[in-house]
């Protein structure tokens, strides 16, 4: 009995399954058929949206395929038009006087390059400072007397000159169009042994600032990661259009915190070097303005010893007789704490707010006198010469 009405309860499953397979298998034809007359639309499920990525760039702002050989080639034009024009610079400081008798005198040497057909050529103050002799060793090796024409301190430049041709001139480029990531080419001789040597680098940043530890700063400078060494200080920094755009300077290798840095040389714009150059040439030095005082640099620091009431400026220590200070009525003990517009502080030194102007400027200076602020008229005159 028990197994007569599986046997029919499994026939009932056998058959419906059959007819359920015939049912889906008609009804697909039907409505392929329908679909195929046109008599019924299909509607599939659409995919979620997915946010879109940008178009590609349009052909005419793709970035050209760098050709190494092209940009080769012209660093290598570019270091053989300059190459000649640039030589090491041999001084001789004499010798001083110490607590154990006098000393030899010292070699010093550094970098130039020639700028123009008459044989002057531009290098570093602090290379012949006190030289009392300066010869110059051209690309070719040879050698010849060269005479300093004149010094810039507060630039670090100066002109020196040869009595025959130089064996060729550097093009002097446009600093002010100067561009980070520029690729630029430096020569020199480091060491003063590794004569015209080449290195590569790029222009890491413009006006930069340097504080040279006397009072003042360099400012405006290129900084470069393209290696500058000992000796190639007056050396030439130039593009790949063979112009030179810096005169190299320094580098900095360590920090007040200790920490060691490399890649960071610095070079003053050729704008700048070919005014100070020019001012050399005609007259043996560059004209600066003067106030005509002695000073002592104020510090918050300082200010809070002495209760100077001012936190930044230069006190007076001195006022020297028929000066522009003088004939302003500044005094001994006054605290300069402005010059034109320039406040004096931590970022903006005396020296360097000064020689913003002209002698002849008109310019107030403002100063801190027995508890308040005046502000004084001076017309700046030429620093007097020795």
């Amino acid at each position: 009995m028990i197994s007569n009405r599986l046997g029919t309860a499994l026939l009932i499953l056998i058959i419906a399954f059959v007819s359920a397979c015939a049912g889906v298998f008609l009804g697909s034809f039907l409505v392929l058929r329908a679909a195929e007359s046109g008599r019924l639309t299909l509607s599939l499920p659409q995919p979620s949206p997915t946010p879109a990525l940008p178009p590609p760039a349009p052909a005419d702002r793709a970035l050209p395929p760098l050709d190494l050989s092209e940009a080769q080639s012209r660093i290598i034009q570019t270091v053989q038009k300059v190459s000649p024009a640039v030589v090491t610079v041999v001084g001789i400081v004499p010798g001083q006087m110490t607590f154990f008798g006098p000393t030899g005198d010292q070699t010093v040497s550094g970098s130039g390059v020639f700028i123009s057909p008459e044989g002057y050529l531009l290098t570093n103050q602090h290379v012949v400072e006190n030289v009392k002799e300066v010869n110059v060793i051209l690309a070719d090796g040879s050698q010849q007397a060269a005479r300093v024409i004149g010094t810039d301190l507060y630039a670090d430049l100066a002109v020196l000159k040869i009595d025959t041709s130089p064996p060729a001139i550097a093009e002097l480029g446009n600093s002010d169009l100067v561009t980070p990531g520029e690729m630029v080419i430096a020569i020199g001789s480091p060491l003063g042994d590794f004569r015209n040597t080449v290195t590569l680098g790029v222009i890491s940043a413009t006006g930069r600032s340097i504080d040279t530890g006397q009072g003042y700063q360099i400012e405006n400078l290129i900084q470069t990661d393209a290696a500058i060494n000992q000796g190639n200080s007056g050396g030439p920094l130039v593009n790949l259009q063979g112009q030179v755009i810096g005169i190299n300077t320094l580098i900095v290798r360590s920090t007040g915190s200790g920490a060691i840095a490399e890649g960071l040389g610095f070079a003053i714009p050729i704008n700048t070097a070919r005014e100070v150059a020019e001012q050399l040439i005609q007259k043996g030095y560059v004209s600066r303005p003067y106030l005509g005082i002695r000073w002592q640099l104020v510090t918050p620091r300082v200010a809070a010893i002495y209760n100077l009431g001012i936190e930044w400026g230069v006190y007076i220590t001195q006022v020297f007789p028929d000066s522009p200070a003088s004939k302003a009525d500044l005094r001994r003990g006054d605290i300069l704490v402005q010059i034109g517009d320039v406040k004096l502080d931590e970022h903006h030194s005396y020296i360097n707010a000064l020689y913003r102007y002209q002698p002849g400027d008109t310019i107030a200076v403002v100063v801190w006198r027995d508890g308040r602020l005046l502000t004084v008229q001076v017309q700046l005159e030429e620093v007097p010469r020795q």
